[in-house]
């Protein structure tokens, strides 16, 4: 059980169990969008704000074989395009990102993704969460760690960070895990908040983070 005078040492030690227990729980973790290039990961993370993966992973495939290249989605028609996306939310502005950031790919990038975070985040639609997926997954490159709504909630629940803020997050994780742990982590995360780590029904008695998570030892849970 951890407080709010968690000492730097104890904290150091909680988050090494911590990874330890991830490790063993999610050797696996990875992202849960489908893709095959960098270009089809940076389309997918766009569909996947305020969409499920799940939902984004039923319309890609689809997609992804008709718009191959980064060219393909500069010259698509805006509302053939808005229609094919539609059931992720959002559509619209979705659209508009895709075709307004692939024609950036064409005009600046020779129709490539950038492999840099700073031309990444320059991309319309793209934002640091998303170029950490496209770094980290696609690339291999640990430049940050991917802050989505799970990550968000765990964060909070094992005291890992104070903040809501997602950028404030990232920099206090980034502070905390190993930076050739960052990618990897952020999957793990990910995995544990889909699956035992519940926003409404959290499954505490399930949790192989339990006794380092402060959320679970002073929280009433039921059986």
């Amino acid at each position: 059980m951890t407080s709010s005078r968690e000492t730097p040492e104890a904290r150091i030690a909680r988050v090494k169990r911590i990874l330890a227990a991830l490790d063993a729980t999610y050797p696996n973790a990875t992202c849960a969008l489908h893709f095959s290039n960098p270009l089809e990961l940076l389309v997918a993370t766009i569909l996947s704000a305020q969409c499920t993966d799940e939902r984004v992973n039923q319309i890609t495939p689809l997609l992804f074989k008709k718009y191959r290249t980064a060219r393909d989605y500069a010259n698509a028609d805006p509302e053939t395009l808005m229609n094919e996306i539609r059931s992720t939310g959002f559509y619209r502005n979705k659209a508009r990102h895709i075709i307004a950031m692939a024609t950036q790919l064409v005009q600046r990038h020779g129709g490539r993704v950038p492999d840099t975070m700073q031309e990444l985040v320059a991309l319309p639609g793209v934002a640091r969460k998303t170029a950490n997926v496209v770094l980290g997954t696609a690339m291999g490159k640990a430049e940050g760690i991917v802050v989505d709504t799970h990550v968000i909630r765990l964060s909070g629940r094992l005291a890992l960070s104070p903040h809501k803020d997602p950028v404030k997050i990232e920099r206090d994780l980034m502070a905390l895990v190993p930076r050739e742990r960052w990618v990897r982590f952020g999957h793990q995360l990910s995995a544990h908040g889909r699956t035992i780590c519940l926003a409404r029904k959290p499954r505490c008695n399930a949790c192989p983070l339990r006794p380092d998570c402060p959320f679970a030892t002073q929280t009433k849970v039921r059986p």
